[in-house]
């Protein structure tokens, strides 16, 4: 199953699942819940952090966090 980190640029899916114990709290109340839609904006050097786009909402995550998060890729 594609995760958030698996995304390329530009590209966007919708949050299917994930752990609520595997990540952070913060990110369930900036959006990223199930349903929602996620673009990849721009990665970081390195790979690390994901500067992403959530229902309008710009935020970066750590490349391990994102790899918990499946989604569903929109075509």
């Amino acid at each position: 199953m594609p995760t958030i980190a698996t995304l390329r640029k530009g590209e966007k899916g919708i949050i299917t699942e994930f752990s609520a114990d595997l990540v952070p709290l913060k990110l369930l109340e900036m959006g990223c819940l199930p349903g929602n839609e996620v673009s990849l904006v721009q990665v970081a050097p390195f790979s690390d952090p994901l500067y992403l786009n959530i229902n309008g909402s710009h935020l970066a995550i750590r490349k391990e966090i994102a790899s918990r998060i499946e989604v569903e890729l929109i075509p």
